[in-house]
């Protein structure tokens, strides 16, 4: 006889069970897809709806639907203000979204991305289902407002917060459920800028940072969908409207290659402006948080008395920079004055992403560096305009150091495949500079500020929170370090080990020997009497209390495929760990999860 799980005997023949809807979606690959098309289309209405009330946020606010198209322009409602309006539009947003951030969802203040970052890293995608409407409106406001942000890092977060409150009411396990919030996060880029492919590139690159099958074709389907019920609403044109740009001559290359130096410092030079601003708004402020928007939005609507072309997002005057409608010097200040608009609007508490304005400032001096070009050397460079446009993408790259999306993004939000190779040489000349200048991105330095390293947190993700002594193997035979490399090349062959420890006369750890180092020595044919002790390498060092992540980082930068372990007090040898020992374990863990 066998029992189901309904408790029911049956004969020898068991009876298949029919799996109930939500086993289903937890278990099965097929269902974690069908998650994926329903948070897909939930993102695509939410980016629907955000847009919406930006639109009438702006338009209640300024009396346009996107100021930055008239910078300058006195408010239709208040006739005899004139552009003076501009002061009380961001005191009267934080007013509104003040209170509401800080009543139901404190998360929802700043930039969006970096939230996600860490809800995926260090809660298991756990995010607070209520972030999606209070990021909704109070990013909508702050931007309605005057707040020179940038909406796709609300909808980021709108979106992740979407799926993984979904994820949690079907009660998914933690690995999937990390999997659902990068669906919202891809579906939200893919609806708001019309880009399908940048969708899944942003999540995988920025929010899991790591890449399965399983996983890339969730986001996939997520953002097709997302893209789907966008465009059905918001029509399928690219969402940057410019003119064609072509290359001119081939020597132009070497140029990208320096505007990808200069604006990929510039990309870290705005991360380093925001949150030096921000701290500064830390440091001055000692009123409640909620009253905080409206009062540092004093600040902010003088800004935009003196450059209202700060006022929202900014697409508008992006596109006039590129179409060559400014001078090198009010391109230049646009470009500062952007970096300390957005700083400003995160500083006093306010809510908007910083994609769209690490744009803008490599919008505005890429132009300018196509313009200097083109004074220079008028027959190589033609159109001032594609520096510009290529320059959007190495400021990202510089600023968040995601070079694969600055690339997608760029190309399907302007449709300019004419200027994709100087793009990408810029955006991965950015990011080696970004590299070399900043250890941490836009997005990974407001984590890191407060303790949190996400490789790290990476890393414990995929491995036991044990240490060393739980899975370290018996020690390997050691070779005395007076052994001549004839005899230690026999040793290290009937081991079984690439690499041996090495102790002098007293059977004090004095290294390591790889055979590639003995083969290499012997195949000279020279000094056949040498010693291992010679060659032998010092590795870090890994003790029985070394947590796994930590090992798994010195195993990685260890000439061969082992390392010995040591006592806590680094003075005895007591084992050995391979490589594969730590894959096991890896394994193990994210099938446990």
């Amino acid at each position: 006889m066998v029992e189901t799980k309904t408790g029911v005997r049956t004969g020898a023949v068991p009876v298949p069970v029919r799996r109930p809807l939500g086993d289903w979606l937890r278990e099965r690959g097929s269902g974690l897809m069908f998650l994926a098309l329903v948070i897909g289309a939930g993102a695509g209405l939410g980016a629907i709806a955000f847009r919406w009330l930006i639109k009438w946020a702006t338009l209640v606010l300024s009396g346009h639907a996107d100021y930055s198209a008239t910078p300058g322009a006195g408010h239709p409602w208040l006739p005899g203000w004139g552009s003076w309006f501009l002061l009380l539009a961001p005191v009267v947003a934080g007013l509104v979204y003040g209170p509401l951030v800080q009543r139901f969802a404190s998360e929802a203040r700043g930039h969006g991305v970096p939230e996600v970052m860490y809800a995926v890293s260090e809660r298991g995608g756990r995010i607070k289902p209520q972030v999606s409407l209070v990021k909704t409106l109070a990013s909508a406001l702050c931007i309605g407002g005057g707040g020179s942000v940038g909406r796709e890092g609300p909808i980021v977060q709108i979106g992740s917060a979407l799926g993984s409150t979904f994820g949690q009411w079907v009660k998914l396990p933690e690995r999937r459920l990390r999997v659902l919030v990068a669906c919202g996060a891809a579906g939200g880029i893919a609806a708001t800028f019309n880009a399908p492919l940048a969708g899944p590139f942003f999540a995988m690159e920025l929010i899991l940072q790591s890449f399965t099958i399983e996983s890339f074709g969730a986001v996939v389907l997520a953002s097709v969908m997302a893209s789907v019920v966008g465009r059905a609403v918001m029509g399928n044109e690219a969402f940057l409207s410019l003119p064609a740009f072509h290359l001119h001559s081939p020597a132009e290359f070497g140029l990208f290659a320096v505007l990808g130096v200069l604006i990929g410092a510039s990309g870290v030079l705005f991360s380093k402006v925001l949150y030096l601003v921000e701290d500064v708004c830390d440091w001055l402020w000692r009123g409640p948080e909620w009253l905080r928007p409206a009062v540092g939005g004093l600040l902010l609507g003088g800004l935009l008395l003196v450059l209202p072309q700060m006022y929202g997002v900014g697409y508008p005057v992006l596109a006039d920079a590129i179409t060559g409608n400014y001078a090198i010097g009010f391109l230049l200040l646009l470009m500062v004055g952007k970096m300390i608009a957005t700083s400003l609007t995160i500083g006093i508490g306010g809510s908007g992403g910083v994609f769209a304005p690490s744009l803008f400032v490599g919008a505005m001096g890429g132009t300018a560096f196509g313009l200097a070009a083109h004074a220079l050397l008028p027959g190589i460079v033609a159109s001032p305009g594609a520096y510009g446009l290529i320059g959007m993408g190495a400021a990202f790259a510089g600023a968040a150091r995601a070079p694969i999306t600055g690339v997608i993004v760029l190309f399907e939000i302007t449709d300019q495949y004419s200027v994709i190779l100087p793009m990408m040489l810029a955006v991965v000349v950015a990011t080696l500079v970004s590299r070399t200048l900043s250890k941490s991105t836009v997005y990974t330095t407001k984590l890191r500020r407060r303790g949190i390293d996400l490789e790290a947190s990476h890393l414990r993700g995929s491995l036991p929170d044990s240490t060393v002594a739980s899975v370290m193997e018996e020690l390997p035979r050691t070779l005395p370090a007076d052994t001549r490399l004839r005899e230690a090349a026999d040793t290290l062959a009937a081991s079984g080990h690439d690499v041996l420890p090495v102790v002098d006369s007293s059977g004090q750890y004095q290294g390591c020997v790889t055979a590639r180092a003995v083969a290499e020595e012997l195949g000279k044919n020279e000094r056949v009497s040498d010693t291992v002790g010679q060659l032998a390498e010092l590795p870090d060092t890994v003790s029985s209390e070394t947590k796994l992540v930590d090992a798994l980082e010195v195993l990685v930068g260890a000439e061969g495929s082992g390392v010995p372990v040591l006592t806590a007090d680094e003075t005895e040898l007591v084992g050995w760990i391979r490589h594969q020992t730590l894959l096991s374990s890896m394994r193990t863990a994210a099938h446990a999860s």
